[in-house]
């Protein structure tokens, strides 16, 4: 090969080294602010109390809907009439407080009787049929969500 054509080759082969490495890092940039797009929207339907048997504990059930891109957890909850509002799974038939419960990205997380579902402790007042109880959700991303839960009869499905 001549000096001149192996120069040529060179160069070419230096420009095309400099666009698959640009190309490579645009790529990495446009992944990056798409990562930072994706974000979960969540909302809640569904929600209530039912009236509880004895003054220390009630239950909450709702729907929490995720139409965003990213999943988030539900980390927290907090009530105007409990000291202490837990977060619930029911697998096996056993009932254990865990952590936190994942609303899956373009999905949902129900929680219901006989599953997952939200312990309202230390009740300061028993909640009567009729009434609204104050229900704030903490999630691991979102901002919180405060809702007015309505308290049905003790034997209402939501459904």
């Amino acid at each position: 090969m001549s000096r001149r054509a192996a120069g040529t080759a060179a160069a070419a082969a230096g420009v095309l080294a400099a666009a698959l490495l640009l190309g490579g890092c645009g790529d990495d940039a446009a992944d990056a602010a798409d990562a930072a797009d994706a974000a979960p929207e969540l909302s809640a339907t569904g929600a209530f109390i039912p009236a509880p048997a004895s003054g220390d504990v009630a239950a909450g059930f709702l729907t929490l809907h995720n139409e965003g891109d990213a999943d988030d957890a539900l980390v927290s909850a907090g009530s105007d009439i409990a000291g202490t509002v837990e977060i619930h799974e029911t697998a096996d038939n056993a009932m254990r407080q865990v952590e936190s419960l994942t609303v899956p990205a373009g999905g949902e997380l129900r929680l219901s009787r006989g599953g997952n579902h939200l312990m309202l402790l230390d009740l300061s007042r028993t909640p009567a049929e009729g009434e609204t109880v104050s229900i704030e959700l903490h999630f691991e991303t979102s901002d919180p969500i405060t809702l007015d839960v309505p308290v049905e009869a003790a034997t209402h499905t939501g459904e």
